[in-house]
């Protein structure tokens, strides 16, 4: 058996879905593996195609996981400038249209063969357990290290009967958090307090924004202008994304934001309304379709306008910082790991929201350090994420020992009550997920305890088996 450890990458979404648990445990899976000291493996959710017409945007879909791996590895490879060397397996998914998620069908630690279940990564390991049913991840796995991605509690509060879901919701995603992961990673302090949690922003930007970023340098140290455009904000077109907080600032504030233009892309299910928001105001802002971050379109803007509090780890903050744009944001822990960037100019208040405004539009952007650029790289997110989960320390391997409880220290005795709690919990989890009234009464998608016959199909699964139908004789 090979020596290197083995990582097995779960997440709960896949390209061509643009989210964030799609695109950055891609990436995630491509640095551990790059400098092939680790056996990599990102297990992604496999839909059928009626799932695959909901979800993935263009009309994209796939025949095959095989015609959809193929999409995936040339997608990242054309990011990263370099071949990719670790695995891709699927487990098979349903969409539910309620959640606008995706969840498992069936037991998907299955994924991986029992020989190299060494560690896994649950990226959204609160999604990922909501419904488990099967084999508990610490009897698989020697080490599971859960990483939060979603502020699903911010989400439903504005739901109808948002508070009493919220209060539900919070203590399910500790429950499931506390009984399948060792270890908990928090993207930043916006996320729900977890057990045995740590805050660390363990994500990294395409290395193509970086390199925006050397070349604007670069313009501005041979005298010439390098930013040709103003101020911008790119994220779905949704209201709670930040472009409500926006265009309020920007309605208010009219008469001293004269002659700020803005331009807004996006696309979602409020684009119509933030279109018709926008053309009420005389300031000019401009509404457009979503485009790729590193389309370059944006290279030439200098100002990254984000005032969302709603995100855990605004993605395109970092990629605009990685640009060497000045960003303006909210002071929320969602952005305190952007606070040592001296580009991030951070506001309290609405007045400071618009003197920052006014002082971006002026003034140049600092030039990034080779220090600051690496810490937003997806390198040095690699070394954060190791020293957080606190796999650069050696794993015991021991089994243990059984012992009587007399003999037992008093922390190993109460070490030891606290695993039979656990054990127990873990145990009540999965009675209730393994009926189907329970799962259905909890937002589970119907007739998910195992997989259907189409997604054994299209996995190469062993089918579920059929009941059978009691035949009643009739009685002469």
């Amino acid at each position: 058996m090979s020596t290197k450890r083995h990582f097995a990458i779960f997440t709960t979404a896949s390209l061509p879905w643009m989210t964030g648990t799609a695109i950055n445990p891609l990436f995630r899976a491509a640095y551990f593996a790059k400098d092939g000291d680790r056996e990599v493996t990102l297990v992604i959710p496999w839909l059928s195609l009626r799932d695959q017409e909901l979800v993935y945007p263009n009309k994209i879909v796939f025949d095959s996981p095989l015609e959809h791996e193929a999409y995936v590895r040339s997608w990242i490879e054309e990011r990263i400038g370099f071949r990719t060397s670790f695995s891709i397996k699927f487990y098979p998914g349903k969409f539910s249209k309620e959640m606008r998620s995706i969840l498992p069908a069936g037991d998907i630690t299955e994924c991986i063969p029992d020989e190299v279940a060494d560690i896994a990564v649950l990226e959204e390991p609160e999604h990922l357990n909501w419904y488990h049913h099967g084999r508990k991840w610490k009897n698989k796995f020697r080490r599971v290290i859960g990483v939060i991605h979603t502020n699903y509690i911010a989400y439903v509060k504005r739901e109808k009967n948002g508070q009493a879901i919220a209060c539900f919701m919070k203590y399910m995603n500790t429950w499931v958090s506390r009984i399948y992961c060792h270890k908990i990673i928090r993207l930043s302090g916006a996320t729900q307090d977890m057990p045995r949690s740590v805050v660390c922003n363990v994500h990294g930007v395409n290395p193509e924004f970086l390199e925006v970023g050397k070349l604007k340098l670069l313009q501005l140290q041979n005298g010439e202008v390098a930013f040709t455009k103003g101020a911008y904000y790119i994220g779905k077109m949704v209201w709670s994304k930040g472009y409500r907080e926006l265009l309020d600032l920007l309605s208010k504030y009219e008469n001293k934001l004269v002659g700020l233009e803005v331009d807004l892309y996006g696309t979602g299910e409020d684009s119509d309304e933030v279109q018709k928001s926008a053309e009420r105001l005389s300031l000019t802002v401009k509404v457009h379709p979503g485009r790729d971050h590193a389309d370059p379109l944006f290279h030439d803007y200098k100002v990254f306008i984000n005032p969302s509090t709603t995100d855990v780890l605004c993605t395109t903050t970092a990629e605009a910082l990685a640009m060497g744009k000045i960003v303006i944001c909210a002071n929320h822990p969602s952005n305190e790991f952007f606070k040592q960037f001296p580009n991030c100019h951070i506001y309290n208040n609405e007045e400071e929201f618009v003197q920052l405004t006014l002082n971006a539009l002026v003034e140049q952007p600092s030039p990034l350090t080779d220090m600051q650029r690496y810490d937003l790289s997806w390198e040095a997110a690699t070394e954060r994420f190791m020293q957080a989960a606190e796999l650069n320390l050696p794993i015991s391997e021991s089994r243990t020992h059984q012992t009587s409880k007399s003999a037992l220290p008093a922390f190993l005795r109460t070490r030891k009550l606290k695993q039979s709690l656990e054990d127990v919990s873990a145990y009540l989890h999965q009675a209730l997920s393994g009926l189907e009234v329970a799962r259905r009464a909890f937002g589970a998608v119907p007739k998910t305890l195992q997989p259907d016959e189409q997604l054994c199909k299209d996995l190469g699964l062993v089918p579920p088996p059929k009941k059978k139908r009691l035949k009643l004789k009739r009685v002469t």
